[in-house]
């Protein structure tokens, strides 16, 4: 029985069956890219962009078109940074930031910026320096939301070429020397001490108003009173002037004679009185009362 030579085998046509079969199958791996959810593949034709592929399965053109940059877009944090910067009164502070950014279009992030957190960090820094030298301490201190604000807009505004989002700026701390916190420190106890001052003042100022209002009610309630009486008073004299122009002058004896006996009675009655003091004119009194009585019945 004859054996089988395996480099027969392989000769002629079979050779160049399977090198076409290989070069295939290199085509297709070439051709054929699958891109992550997280990435996307920056293409280029003889060292020019061709395009930038999405998540997902994607053809290109073998052995022309190769995949250059692998572009992750995940959101990025750069590193915290302190900056020096000088407020409008000449304070000079510590500003700690953070930026957090992802790049959406790769083709700008690769063509046109070499080291894309570098730069942010220097933009960040010079954008820092530039809006807290338009405040004042206490502004940095009190408004810090706004500023952030400013600082994340003016950052998108100076990396809107870089095809980068900028999704959020923080800043972390301001800190101060201890000569300016001791300042601070005097001067917010100063302003307590004010605010104290201010309140006790006010305080008192209130009481007097008040005591004053106090016065015033006591005052009128006083005049009303007073007013009520001589009314009374009034009405009373009216009836009696009524009485003499309709009975005559023993009307106004009796009404005398009356009161005089109420005295004494009510000096009678009063309390730890031992001795009564009688007037000589008290029995006349008595004696026209009774006369006045018995004259009206």
């Amino acid at each position: 029985m004859n054996s089988i030579d395996p480099f027969q085998v392989l000769s002629g046509g079979n050779i160049v069956t399977l090198a076409l079969a290989g070069f295939i199958i290199l085509l297709v791996l070439k051709g054929v890219r699958i891109v992550p959810q997280s990435e996307k593949y920056v293409v280029e034709r003889f060292g020019r962009l061709r395009t930038v592929l999405g998540p997902g399965i994607n053809f290109i053109v073998p052995l022309i078109d190769v995949v250059a940059h692998k572009i992750s877009i995940l959101e990025r944090q750069l590193p915290n940074a302190m900056q020096d910067a000088i407020t409008s009164d000449n304070v000079l502070v510590k500003v700690e930031t953070s930026v957090f950014y992802r790049i959406i279009e790769p083709e700008k992030t690769v063509y046109r910026i070499r080291d894309i957190d570098g730069a942010i960090a220097t933009t960040v820094a010079g954008i820092v320096r530039a809006e807290i030298g338009k405040m004042e301490l206490d502004e940095v201190q009190s408004n810090r939301s706004q500023l952030i604000s400013t600082i994340k807009a003016s950052v998108e505004d100076q990396v809107d070429n870089w095809g980068i989002e900028v999704t959020r700026a923080e800043v972390l701390d301001v800190n101060l020397d201890e000569a300016t916190r001791a300042a601070m420190l005097q001067q917010l106890n100063a302003e307590r001490a004010r605010r104290a001052a201010v309140t006790e003042a006010e305080g008192e100022k209130r009481s007097v108003e008040l005591n004053a209002d106090a016065q015033l009610y006591a005052a009128e309630q006083a005049a009303k009173a007073r007013r009520v009486q001589a009314e009374a008073e009034a009405y009373a004299t009216a009836v009696v002037a009524e009485a003499i122009t309709d009975h005559g002058i023993e009307s106004a004896q009796y009404q005398v004679a009356l009161k005089q006996v109420e005295a004494l009675i009510a000096l009678g009655a009063g309390q730890g009185q031992q001795t009564v003091v009688v007037p000589a004119a008290a029995l006349e009194a008595f004696g026209d009362a009774f006369k006045l009585f018995r004259g009206k019945a």
